[in-house]
């Protein structure tokens, strides 16, 4: 994690990192103010609050109160040393918890890893340098020797040699990548994430039985991800890109819309336009992109090559960006080595969602199979050993895909997880599944899922898949655990060659009748593919491009981040507007419009409901306000002070909306309740001289939003490097 300290007044320092600011100072009798507390009382609390979070979270997941847990830490100072400190933590804890709970409790806060920090003794590396925005040098691990050469399955180049070229890679282009956090809960799965230090929300997680192949997969994931603008997927880019010469790419193309709202000719193909427009009705209007919003300028649309004859046919960014997501893009040394890794991962979630939806029961990998890859059942068995049942399955569908699962049960609370993985060799596909099933988990998410349900209309949900791409936080079907499955085991092998597995895996598409098309990027200095396969890669259904797509952020985007400079007359139209659309209330702004705020704050924490609310209360129409604000309360994730905010607005309409009640009479109980503060916001807001408490102003150029302005930051790099490659 990357933390930038400023020089504030006197001894005071502001410490910046993630979306948080941290001031210190130091004591008056050290010549400070006295305002804050010193660096080293943060240090201290730091390790009694890591203790506690660890308290909580092993509470947590076993149902156990932590309102009668009391935890202290005291440091007692070697009178000989100061440097030699004993950091003594001591907790209280009720007679009602068991003694394996007062063991287990014991256990966590022994896992605390300020705890193991400290113990291990940080290195610290103290230098100078010219500009530390320009110093790029990423944050990652050692060079390695340069005999080093550590092949594996499906890489064209030593482990050793792709970090390099990754890592200069994203060095050139200004990123300065920092790895948050490593995990390694049993033997030969080794996990990892790591990010944009200067904007955190560019993030991936690597996986694989080694600390060098994990490094390496988040690497790859990282390379992939930028060169196919994931990381901005449903963000405004601003204004100063969308009137760029080009937003997303040199080679894209703009369309005009046709005569009332048509589709332009040239865009899709007809093989293309009947999965996507089967009612035909899709207009131009619906694939105009989220992230320039530049409605004049028409359909921002990309080139792919359909691979049946290498016909170019162009995809509008936005249908992309509804219906993909991250489905269907890969890094590699090589296209070959991309092109596998990008197909095996659209057939593990093709097939993932057919198990799914059709409630299939696979077959076991018999156990004489699984020995033949000792590390891969030495960490299943290490998973067994914690009390965690493993299902090892061949999802091949009768050796017709190169698919393999591996289930997790938990008998603490009844949850199960069904990790996917595919590869044409059997031994990596089911090695990436126990990889994917433990990817950046600590024990403690593992009792995050959900149980399985005999329910077959949950499992079908088509929402139900999306949280199964997302996070695998869906939900599975009894049925999928019976001792009847519907296929046969398959001890399938597809592997070759990296060419000669990409032609395999493009054979089996071809087979089945898809129609696959392929972007490649090689401005960034590796090779990049993104692969669509209509009718079959998909994560999203194809009825969202007219029904739920994320280019509803243009009818709103521009009055919201406005909102203290309108009228009322635009109050209204724009409330109208957010009525009509049906939207959900409890949707967040942010995903709305498309735009970054610090969660911290109200904007980041703003819901479509409240954003209703604060305006009825701003146009001073009390009774739709009191509605919404009775609604509000009923459930929301607002701070503390926020919620109490709305408990006195609530309290005030009532006081105001009858006429045997007056203000003046509860004022003073009021005040005492919710404090003076609150109380002065809470009775201007209703009396309409404050309006939309909280909301900090902003405007179309971002002014104040840093968590956004830093994500645009980081796509100018982008932006820069793709101009100069094309200028070559």
């Amino acid at each position: 994690m990357e933390i930038k300290v400023n020089f504030l007044d006197n001894l005071r320092l502001e410490a910046k990192f993630d979306d948080f600011t941290v001031i210190t100072d130091q004591p008056i009798r050290y010549k400070g103010d006295g305002s804050a507390p010193s660096p080293f009382d943060y240090f201290l609390a730091s390790s009694a609050l890591c203790a506690a979070y660890f308290v909580r979270v092993y509470c947590l997941a076993r149902n156990i109160p932590t309102e009668n847990i009391r935890l202290s830490q005291n440091n007692i100072v070697d009178p000989e040393n100061r440097y030699n400190q004993t950091f003594k933590i001591q907790v209280e804890l009720p007679e009602s918890i068991s003694a394996k709970d007062r063991e287990g409790i014991l256990r966590s806060i022994d896992r605390c890893t300020v705890k193991k920090v400290v113990q291990v003794g940080p290195t610290f590396e103290i230098e100078t340098v010219e500009s530390l925005d320009e110093d790029a040098q990423a944050l990652l691990m050692a060079t390695p020797a340069a005999d080093s050469a550590t092949f594996i399955p499906g890489k064209d180049l030593p482990l050793e040699q792709t970090i390099a070229n990754m890592t200069k890679i994203l060095s050139d282009l200004g990123m300065k990548i920092e790895i948050a956090s490593w995990r390694n809960l049993v033997p030969h799965v080794w996990s990892l994430h790591i990010r944009d230090a200067a904007s955190p929300m560019c993030f991936t997680n690597g996986k694989g039985s080694t600390k060098e192949s994990a490094l390496c997969s988040a690497l790859g994931e990282f390379i992939e991800r930028l060169s196919c603008n994931f990381f901005y997927n449903d963000q405004f880019f601003g204004e100063e890109i969308a009137q760029s010469e080009f937003v997303h790419y040199p080679c894209e193309k703009w369309f005009t819309p046709g005569p009332k709202d048509a589709l332009p000719e040239g865009l899709l193909d007809e093989r293309c336009l009947a999965i996507y427009d089967p009612e035909q009705e899709l207009r131009a209007s619906n694939l105009i992109d989220t992230n320039s919003g530049n409605v004049a300028r028409g359909i921002c649309a990309l080139p792919f090559v359909r691979q049946s004859d290498g016909e170019v046919v162009y995809f509008p960014s936005n249908l992309i960006e509804n219906l993909y997501l991250s489905n269907g893009m890969s890094a590699g040394n090589t296209l070959a080595e991309a092109q596998v890794q990008c197909l095996s991962e659209i057939f593990e979630r093709a097939v993932k969602r057919q198990i799914i939806e059709e409630e299939l029961a696979l077959p076991d990998v018999p156990k004489e199979v699984l020995a033949k890859y000792p590390a891969i059942l030495e960490g299943i068995e290490a998973l067994e050993a914690q009390g965690f049942p493993v299902l090892v399955k061949d999802a091949s569908l009768g050796g017709q895909f190169p698919v393999a699962c591996v289930t997790l049960m938990n008998p603490r609370n009844g949850g199960v997880f069904a990790s996917f993985g595919a590869h044409p060799s059997l031994e990596v596909a089911i090695e990436r599944s126990l990889t994917e099933l433990l990817q950046g988990r600590s024990i403690e998410g593992l009792n995050d899922f959900q149980p399985p349900t005999f329910n077959s209309l949950a499992v079908t949900e088509p929402n139900n898949f999306v949280e199964h791409f997302i996070d695998s936080s869906g939900v599975i079907s009894w049925r999928f655990f019976s001792a009847k499955s519907d296929y046969s085991f398959c001890e399938w092998d597809f592997s070759g060659t990296n060419q000669e597995e990409a032609d395999t895996l493009f054979g089996i598409l071809e087979e089945m009748g898809h129609e696959t098309y392929m972007m490649v990027h090689t401005d960034l200095g590796a090779p990049v593919c993104r692969i669509l396969v209509p009718g079959f890669s998909e994560v999203y259904p194809v009825d969202d491009l007219v029904w739920d797509n994320t280019n509803k952020a243009l009818a709103f985007r521009e009055d919201i981040l406005n909102l203290h400079r309108l009228t009322d007359d635009q109050l209204a139209d724009l409330l109208e507007r957010l009525e009509d659309s049906e939207q959900d209330e409890y949707m967040d702004i942010k995903t709305l419009i498309g735009i970054e705020f610090d969660e911290n704050t109200p904007w980041g924490q703003l819901t479509i409901l409240e954003l209703k609310l604060q305006i009825h209360l701003a146009l001073q129409q009390h009774e739709e306000a009191l509605e919404k604000v009775e609604h509000f309360l009923q459930y929301n994730t607002n701070t503390l002070e926020r919620g109490l905010f709305y408990r006195a607005v609530n309290a005030v309409l009532e006081i105001q909306l009858d006429d045997d009640l007056c203000l003046v009479d509860y004022l003073c109980n009021l005040q005492r309740m919710f404090g003076e503060g609150i109380m002065e916001a809470v009775v201007g807001t209703v009396k309409g001289e404050i309006r939309f408490y909280g909301l900090t102003p902003t405007n179309m150029q971002l002014e104040g939003l840093d968590k956004h302005l830093r994500l645009i930051e980081s796509y100018k790099k982008l932006h820069k490097a793709r101009l100069a490659y094309a200028n070559t």
